[in-house]
């Protein structure tokens, strides 16, 4: 793929949660979207998610010729890719399904059109392997839920990926806000979901162990280390953590103690008991609250910290472009 066409209008496979979101990221930025769905009152869905999702994305600032008119629903697929530049593909997690519909998009796609896979658990290599006449035109571009909030985006190639196709993608996602990563290497679970999975697993331990609750567990990560992890990553945490000599101080201070906790963590096996010791917890913490109560109280932080680091991130790109005196 060479074409350098600006990518203008999209088409949504699939409204679920991914997809809705996604759907209402691409009007939030001025972009035409068709979205596709079979499922019973999927549009009527769809409609609904954006609406409900519109005002976060007015509070964090909408793009020139941003608005809900510019969403229209089919049914039929060959209907909703024609004329498209990118269609982003949210279908089920089943290799199947998906290289007989990449078959399908093959057939009737033009090949400077890009086809990007929202898969958290398929390799690139193996979907793509559907789209037999135009492979290098398919890759990964895996979001983090709910997608119109959170920026993080995985862009992974598979076999047959072009490398032109990897920084459309790039480039792409880049110029509508989102923070892109490149895998160099496929992986089960890309890269966002490996660190949760690894997270997860020390913290299933430890409520499972007795050694702490659901709410302790949750009060230790999220007023802990995750008031930081939402500002830098571990790496330039561990640079911060090594004082003046930085991530060389810190590996000659702390390598010692942290490998000796990673011979203790735990690999917990999550039979029934395990499951229910885990469910109670959980239920103990959330209390009254329902579901609904802690979305709404989890976007309301979430919108205040994007809205922070954004504005932190253009007072540093202004003072980048200042003329120097």
């Amino acid at each position: 793929m060479t074409d350098t066409k600006p990518i203008r209008r999209i088409a949504i496979i699939g409204t679920g949660v991914i997809g809705a979101s996604w759907t209402a990221l691409y009007l939030a930025r001025g972009l035409q979207v068709v979205a596709t769905d079979i499922a019973p009152n999927a549009e009527a869905g769809l409609r609904k998610f954006v609406e409900t999702a519109w005002p976060a994305l007015t509070r964090l600032g909408l793009s020139p010729g941003a608005s809900q008119s510019n969403l229209k629903f089919t049914a039929a697929l060959a209907q909703a890719v024609s004329g498209v530049d990118l269609v982003q593909e949210n279908g089920p997690e089943r290799i199947d399904f998906k290289q007989k519909l990449y078959g399908q998009l093959d057939e009737v796609l033009p090949p400077e059109a890009m086809i990007a896979s929202s898969s958290s658990g398929l390799t690139m290599s193996e979907i793509q392997k559907g789209a037999a006449s135009h492979p290098e035109r398919c890759v990964i571009a895996h979001p983090f839920n709910p997608p119109h909030l959170i920026p993080l985006v995985e862009i992974v190639g598979g076999a047959k990926t072009s490398e032109a196709t990897i920084q459309r993608a790039t480039d792409f996602y880049t110029s509508i806000g989102q923070r892109t990563v490149r895998l160099n290497k496929e992986m089960p679970g890309h890269v966002a979901n490996r660190l949760q999975a690894a997270l997860a697993r020390e913290v299933y331990y430890l409520v499972a162990e007795g050694v702490v609750s659901a709410a302790d567990v949750d009060t230790a990560l999220c007023w802990g280390p995750g008031l930081r992890w939402g500002i830098m990553g571990n790496m330039m945490l561990n640079h911060l953590g090594g004082g003046p000599g930085g991530i060389e101080h810190f590996f000659q201070q702390f390598s010692g103690p942290m490998t000796a906790w990673w011979k203790t963590l735990g690999a917990p096996v999550l039979t029934p008991e395990v499951q229910k010791k885990l469910i109670d917890s959980v239920h103990a913490e959330v209390g009254s609250r329902t579901i609904g109560e802690l979305e709404t109280e989890r976007d309301e932080v979430l919108l205040g910290l994007l809205e922070l680091r954004n504005k932190v991130a253009k007072s540093s790109q202004t003072k980048s472009k200042a003329p120097v005196a």
